[in-house]
């Protein structure tokens, strides 16, 4: 029988993401929103490798699994790093993805092309009953626009333009951006080291 792993979200956004991405290998992914009665998971730390080794222990303390815990966001230069650990309550708890982009173009609304630079940030935290078995960190490179652009991907995904491809992430079918974004960088490290630390 495959090992259960618990995704540390019932963010349909994310676990539909993070399934692909862990596709092929020999787990069984589940997350919270499937558990009958899932914990409350909170967000205490100041970085986002600190969010995730909380929300992953806790998760673990609490069903006795196997649990996988991301935090993410988007850390603009121009904002001094904002919105950051913070990005999914930058326009207050609760925001929709239309007032997070809205209050990011405003608050950027005087910033010239060239001071436009902001990267996206995954921390994933692995851990277990008995406490954290590992962590990993993706990164990608990109520039807010002045406009959002694209249907696709979700929070932030049509204001930051992969200058690679010259679209915005929510322009990028879904396979394109999972090669090339934060959380696929990150997860990918993952699925290299997690058979060595099955076999623990």
């Amino acid at each position: 029988m495959p090992v259960r792993l618990i995704l540390a979200t019932e963010n349909q956004h994310k676990v539909r993401e993070m399934r692909d991405l862990l596709a092929g290998l020999d787990v069984e992914v589940s997350h919270l929103g499937e558990l009958p009665d899932p914990p409350l998971l909170t967000e205490t730390g100041s970085t986002f490798a600190e969010n995730a080794r909380e929300k992953a222990l806790a998760c673990a303390c609490a069903t006795g699994e196997l649990c996988l815990a991301d935090d993410s966001g988007l850390m603009v230069d121009a904002l001094g790093g904002d919105p950051g650990v913070r990005s999914a309550r930058y326009a207050g708890e609760g925001a929709t993805q239309q007032q997070l982009i809205d209050k990011l173009l405003g608050a950027m609304q005087d910033v010239p092309e060239g001071q436009r630079t902001a990267r996206f940030v995954c921390a994933l935290s692995l851990a277990s009953p008995d406490g954290e078995i590992g962590r990993w960190e993706g990164r990608v490179e990109g520039t807010i626009t002045r406009e959002p652009a694209g249907e696709g991907g979700f929070g932030y995904d049509p204001v930051f333009l992969y200058p690679p491809s010259g679209t915005t992430f929510a322009q990028m079918p879904p396979e394109a951006k999972n090669a090339v974004s934060h959380r696929g960088r990150a997860l990918a490290a993952f699925r290299a080291d997690l058979p060595a630390l099955l076999e623990r």
